[in-house]
């Protein structure tokens, strides 16, 4: 029998009666000494006295209430579990847990908060459990103890209505299955049937054989994409890798949805992305991967290995692979562009194909991208006889639209370099090198390389592939050869020396004659015009002499007639007399000397005149010097 705040709940039927009888006997005693009391006019009591005392009558007779009436009171978070202990009905069928139709055992109906009579404990036992609460951000996982077998194709319990399993009645009439099912209780609290329903939470995983990380909501990190796995579902078709798209399940979060539409069981076509998720862990597995990521300069082909149709949607010109439409089973005809992609690389493969030029080393080089890894300097013959390894620079070029026939035709970039680069760039050197000798490759290489690159470029096309350039690199002849083209050469460098110094020397003598006769045109030059300056000064002076003459002559003419006339007018000695004065007046001719000596007996006449002239001289000097100060003088 269940009691009110904090009584005892549960009562065996011959304790029940003991303690009834017991509360009768002190309610009677109890009654009678306040009768006495009252009939004495010695008691009076207040109106809270009558509350109180109404109230523990309540308590005083509740539990013999409770067990004549069946009362069974439910606290507001709890549910009541109810037992049959026995019933006219009988006992349930074999296998079955839960009685529906009131059966002894376990009832299918729980009881609600509240007051509930009728359920007296010779026929029933009452257990109230807490409400079951599944906190944010976690999931409630559900075991049936009972209901149908689960089909041997199916390992988890199918969905049923049943109001999230808080209605076990409907949940057994709908043909809910035993075991673990498919459905999941979400962030909440629920009023469930703990006989029927086994509630497994963070809180009592590692009781169940969980962990409580599995119990929580499963998020996909950022960047990432998660590639499913079902553990349900009808098995994969044969042949095929992966289950189908399945619309409207909600990224696998109704199970019941993903099985009614045909899910398959095992890897998944579909993809969950960035989020957070409520995923059963008994019906899905859940494997996290980078998006793929295609960087800039390349372009993604896609390669599936899933897919619906697998038409040639490549044209009927190219007839050397097979190119599908997007979402078809094959390499797609359209690339990924630069950027991240949510693939499946599971079920599907991109190929990165680079769309800016690459080179490619024949020769111990690798460049970063490292198609050119296995690629080594090409061995040759030439038409000599000679063996000599040769060191070749191959450019190409695929273009965005070009890359899926180059992927359907070679499978890969790598492939591409390995079997069709590499033995059309080597069987093209070592065909065309016999035609040559080694001096040809040594001293015509930009003819052979330009050679080359024609070849190449017409070859590469027909594989969608643009050849760009083919650039010759080292080239190494044998140690013998180069010995003997290292002789000719400095023989053929020194008679170029030689032929220098000669046209040097040739040039020097070439540069003094010119020298020479530079200098001695310049002497001839002067003489020259030494010789026409002497004809041009004799001939002024032979012009000079006649006009001399012709002055003489004219002045003797002139002064011949005038020394006509003046001897015929004067006569010729008064004439000659007065010329020889002019003349004396004007040359200055002194008639009288400036120092007079005598000739006197005593022989002083002359040192008298010695010392006259010095006394001039001196006399001479002084006036001169004084004019000189005299012109000096501002």
């Amino acid at each position: 029998m269940l009691g009110i705040l904090g009584l005892p709940t549960i009562l065996t039927h011959d304790a029940a009666i003991a303690q009834s009888i017991s509360q009768k006997d002190n309610a009677a005693n109890t009654r009678s000494q306040t009768l006495q009391l009252m009939q004495a006019g010695e008691l009076s009591f207040p109106l809270w006295v009558w509350v109180i005392g109404g109230v523990v009558i309540v308590f005083i007779f509740l539990p013999q209430m409770g067990w004549i009436l069946g009362l069974i009171v439910v606290g507001e978070r709890e549910v009541g579990i109810v037992v049959k202990k026995f019933s006219l009905r009988g006992d349930l069928p074999p296998g079955q847990l839960v009685a529906l139709n009131g059966e002894a055992g376990y009832q299918a109906d729980t009881l609600a908060p509240g007051w509930h009579f009728g359920f007296y404990p010779w026929q029933y036992s009452v257990r109230k459990e807490s409400v079951v609460v599944i906190p944010q951000g976690e999931i409630g996982l559900i075991i049936a103890n009972d209901g149908k077998s689960i089909p041997p194709d199916r390992i988890l319990g199918k969905t049923v209505p049943c109001d999230n399993f808080q209605n076990a009645r409907e949940f057994l009439l709908a043909g809910g299955e035993k075991g673990r099912q498919l459905g999941i209780l979400t962030a909440g609290t629920y009023r469930v049937n703990t006989a029927l329903f086994t509630i497994i939470t963070s809180a009592n995983a590692t009781a169940n054989g969980m962990s409580p990380s599995e119990l929580k909501l499963y998020s996909v990190a950022t960047e990432k994409v998660g590639i499913v796995t079902t553990l349900d579902g009808t098995p994969i078709e044969t042949g095929a890798i992966a289950g189908a798209i399945i619309p409207e399940h909600d990224n696998f979060q109704n199970a019941q949805l993903f099985i009614n539409g045909g899910g398959r069981r095992g890897l998944q076509e579909q993809v969950i992305l960035s989020g957070s998720w409520n995923l059963n862990p008994w019906f899905v597995q859940i494997e996290q991967v980078k998006m793929t990521d295609i960087p800039i300069g390349y372009v993604g082909v896609v390669i599936s290995f899933v897919g619906g149709a697998q038409d040639d949607v490549s044209g009927a010109l190219f007839t050397h692979g097979h190119l599908v439409n997007v979402g078809d089973k094959g390499v797609w005809i359209e690339p990924l562009y630069p950027g991240k992609h949510p693939l499946n690389t599971h079920i599907m493969k991109v190929e990165l194909v680079p769309t800016t030029n690459i080179v490619l080393n024949f020769s111990d080089r690798t460049e970063e991208h490292g198609y050119d890894s296995k690629l080594r300097a090409l061995n040759v013959r030439s038409n000599d006889g000679f063996a000599f390894n040769l060191e070749v620079a191959q450019i190409i070029h695929v273009g965005a639209l070009d890359a899926p026939r180059v992927i359907s035709r070679v499978g890969s970039m790598q492939n591409l370099v390995d079997h069709v680069l590499r033995p059309t760039v080597g069987n093209y050197f070592r065909n065309s090198a016999q035609a040559y000798t080694v001096l040809d490759f040594l001293i015509a290489r930009s003819d052979r390389q330009a050679e080359a690159a024609d070849f190449i470029r017409t070859a590469m096309q027909a594989y969608d592939v643009q050849a760009v350039d083919t650039l010759l690199g080292q080239i190494e002849p044998p140690e013998t050869l180069m010995q003997t083209l290292t002789d000719r050469k400095i023989a053929e460098e020194q008679r170029k020396t030689y032929e220098v110094q000669r046209i040097s020397q040739t040039q020097r003598q070439e540069l003094v004659r010119e020298t020479s006769l530079a200098d001695i045109q310049r002497e001839v030059v002067t003489a020259e015009q030494g010789v026409r300056i002497a004809e041009l000064q004799a001939s002024a002076k032979v012009k000079e002499a006649a006009g001399e003459a012709e002055s003489i002559r004219v002045t003797g003419e002139a002064k011949a007639d005038a020394y006509r006339a003046g001897v015929d007018a004067l006569g010729g000695s008064s004439y000659v007399a007065l010329q020889l004065m002019q003349t004396i007046g004007d040359r200055n001719v002194r008639v009288v000397p400036d120092v007079a000596v005598n000739g006197s007996d005593r022989g002083g006449g002359l040192l008298d005149g010695v010392l006259g002239m010095l006394l001039w001289n001196q006399n001479k000097e002084a006036k001169e010097e004084k004019s000189d100060r005299l012109t000096r003088l501002p």
